[in-house]
């Protein structure tokens, strides 16, 4: 399923997008690139309680390791729900790779 997730962001690439890390820190910006390991550089941010991390005001953009995001919120209009499910079963029906006997 994870190459699902990184084919899909990879068409997200110049969108604004809102990623929240696991330590509560969310950061909204458009996403630049994202990588196998769903690793995210943003450009533009700024982060969303700016009261709570005011040292991140200063900061213009980022790379956030892909381990450390508990979810990323999308733009709407960004998100074809058909495709993705369509994709999903594609990919659920495909024989795994390396399965032991």
């Amino acid at each position: 399923m994870g190459h699902l997730f990184y084919s899909f962001f990879k068409t997200l690439v110049g969108q604004p997008v809102t990623v929240e890390l696991k330590n509560d820190l969310a950061i909204t910006g458009v996403l630049v690139s994202v990588d196998q390991f769903l690793n995210i550089k943003l450009d533009n941010i700024k982060v969303v309680d700016e009261e709570r991390y005011p040292h991140m005001l200063a900061v213009k953009n980022c790379f956030i390791r892909g381990s450390v995001v508990r979810y990323v919120q999308l733009p709407a209009p960004s998100v074809d729900t058909a495709l993705l499910q369509d994709a999903a079963r594609r990919e659920r029906q495909q024989p795994a790779t390396g399965a032991r006997k």
